[in-house]
């Protein structure tokens, strides 16, 4: 309530209503060491109705964490505070997720839990054997992605899995029956989840209904039946409590209420002892899975995949030198394939999947098993037709740790994903979405499946890579980039349609460059022409009909438009030079080019939606042939 009041902004009646769930579940079930919050087996605590942040800062304050201290708490809400308005997990230690945006958590920590029982299927009860935890809102279980998280933990019987649930009925605009008259407990129940209830501010019957949970070998929703705002004396049990300061009054009513005589900020050393104490209750076994460690033959392996440290051996060079040696036209997702099944090879930290489409995406490789209920060893999952699941369980698996995720969907699909993929970039997690039937070239689906704005879009997000491979060999070498940015989320845009071979030299990752020049003007220059993915081959032949014209013309592939901007402004300047006209050339929006060849540029693309046709004749129809091209460079040019 202070914090709130101080900050005059926030929600204080989430944590008022929890309090005392939150209370039981941190001093006798969570599995933690305040004085060592990065343990690796602790349980994971997730906060997904995130609007209620003061209740994890005041948990991780009275619990010994060294911060939040009380005087970021007094800073609730202001700038250079940790203690931000949802929970950040880029500022305190124990925040394991960002949360806010509703049912993300709750979908997040279905990756964790799938997280934990794989990696225990590797390294064994010894190094892995913890819970994931969550609290979540009537609003979680509102938003879509509930259902998708729901229904995938349940198939996948993750046991270890509890969501205890702030079953207030209050949202913003009042009751919730005023939007919703579902059955909650029947639609876990009917997803495979054991379900049990509780008074929510009843001691006894929170510890009985947190024992039960713990016990069942299905992923568990406990009904915690509170009220939001507990103990504020008019407002208590309605919405006035949800998103706003109580008022000064109603504070000194509740503090009368419930019987609280400290200052604001100040908390009595008897209870902060106890606190302190609960902090400090999983020291011990702490302590003991150290020296398990210590001891066990895997302990470089288990230290190295917790790090987040790619195998300093690991290399794609042997496999990009076949793929010169037998150079045909191939598909980029096909090249993304045949990269996966090196990359799987070497590294045992990826667990890949695809949201229904693994023999579009082509996403799994030989070797890799099936990870399901029988066999969380496995290390392939089908996520369903659940493209926002699949995102936001891809997050926990990395911000749990030991694993590298990707899993594929079609780049259109990227709407469906999106909000899981800001948090991906906004946490810093070097999750790789693979996303397929990248443009116009999927052909006959239709205007519904062809991406036209999604690339401008993706790469309006900051830290987010796009790349947009040409061929095998830039396939491979986006690949190599992607398992190596451990801090920044990649997206993987690939072709249906065949590619052929553009490179012969792997000496070095021209990729990392994210534009490099691939063909170089023999007649004076005076043009560059600068593609992505398919349309790089195209603007080569292009560059054929123009130079035979006497047009001397550059073709600078650009696969990464983030790379490319982290290059030195010389660098930049010498590939794309003022004294020539820049053209853009992909089978997408116009939309940003401008900042790459300059708004006197020559801007080539598609902005209106697609058609249903052939590939080939959908280039045609769209002006993305090399004799259209060429054509318009020449008009240009004068």
């Amino acid at each position: 309530m202070d914090a709130v009041e101080a900050a005059n902004s926030g929600h204080p009646g989430m944590p008022m209503g929890m309090a005392d769930v939150a209370t039981i579940l941190w001093g006798e079930f969570l599995r933690f060491d305040a004085a060592d919050p990065d343990w690796a087996d602790r349980d994971r605590f997730v906060l997904s109705a995130g609007h209620g942040s003061m209740l994890v800062y005041a948990l991780l304050h009275l619990s010994g964490f060294v911060r939040p201290t009380i005087d970021d708490i007094r800073n609730f809400r202001q700038l250079g505070s940790p203690c931000a308005g949802h929970p950040e997990r880029h500022e305190l230690k124990g925040i394991e997720t960002t949360t806010g945006p509703l049912g993300q958590g709750l979908a997040t920590a279905v990756g964790m839990a799938i997280a934990e029982r794989h990696l225990n299927a590797g390294f064994g009860d010894g190094l892995v054997d913890h819970r994931t935890w969550v609290i979540a809102g009537d609003g979680c279980l509102m938003e879509g992605i509930s259902h998708e998280a729901i229904g995938l933990a349940g198939h996948l019987k993750l046991g270890r899995l509890n969501v205890l649930w702030d079953d207030n009925g209050i949202s913003i605009d009042g009751p919730i029956s005023m939007a919703s008259s579902e059955d909650v407990p029947a639609r876990f129940r009917s997803s495979g989840w054991h379900v049990v209830s509780c008074d929510g501010h009843d001691p006894a019957s929170i510890r009985a209904a947190l024992a039960e949970a713990a016990a069942s070998d299905r992923p568990s929703l406990v009904q915690c039946r509170t009220v939001i705002g507990y103990g504020a004396p008019t407002k208590a049990g309605t919405e006035k409590t949800h998103g706003s300061p109580l008022g000064a009054a109603e504070v000194a009513g509740a503090r009368e209420k419930l019987g609280w005589t400290a200052a604001p900020f100040e908390i009595p050393a008897d209870i902060a002892a106890v606190w302190k104490a609960a902090g400090a209750r999983g020291s011990g076994d702490r302590a003991a899975w150290t020296a398990r460690l210590a001891a066990h033959p895997e302990r470089d392996a288990f230290e190295r995949r917790m790090a987040g440290a790619v195998p300093g051996d690991f290399s794609l060079h042997d496999f990009k030198a076949g793929l010169l040696a037998d150079a045909k036209p191939v598909a980029s997702r096909k090249a993304s394939e045949m990269a996966l099944g090196a990359i799987n090879a070497q590294l045992p930290d990826t667990v890949g999947g695809s949201a229904d489409l693994t023999g579009s995406n082509l996403t799994k490789t030989s070797g890799l098993g099936l990870l399901n209920a029988g066999n969380y060893a496995g290390r392939y999952i089908h996520y369903g037709i659940r493209e926002f699941g699949m995102a936001a369980a891809m997050n926990g698996l990395a911000l749990h740790g030991g694993i590298i995720p990707y899993g594929g969907t079609f780049l259109v699909f990227a709407d469906y994903c999106r909000g899981a993929i800001r948090l991906s970039a906004l946490q810093e997690q070097g999750v790789v979405y693979v996303m397929t039937h990248d443009s116009i070239g999927l052909g006959e689906d239709g205007p519904t499946h062809q991406p036209i704005e999604h690339l401008a879009s993706l790469r309006a997000m900051p830290n987010l890579a796009v790349y947009r491979p040409a061929d095998a060999i830039e396939t491979a070498e986006c690949w190599e980039l992607a398992i190596a940015d451990r801090k920044r989320p990649s997206i993987l845009a690939l072709s249906r349609q065949n590619l052929p071979l553009l490179r012969s030299d792997i000496t070095s990752n021209r990729c990392a460059e994210g534009g490099y020049r691939l063909l170089a003007a023999t007649a004076p220059r005076r043009a560059v022409l600068v593609a992505t993915g398919s349309e790089v081959a195209i603007a080569i032949e292009a560059a054929k009909v123009l130079e035979a014209s006497g047009i001397g013309t550059d073709v600078v592939s650009m696969p990464c438009w983030e790379r490319f901007a982290e290059q030195p402004e010389a660098a930049r300047l010498e590939l794309l030079p003022d004294d020539v006209l820049k053209v853009s050339v992909e089978a997408g929006s116009t939309f940003g080019w401008e900042r790459i060849v300059g708004a006197d540029g020559l801007m080539i693309g598609i902005d209106s939606f697609g058609a249903s046709a052939p590939a080939p004749a959908l280039y045609q129809h769209f002006g993305l042939t090399p004799a259209a091209i060429s054509e318009r460079v020449l008009q240009r040019l004068g």
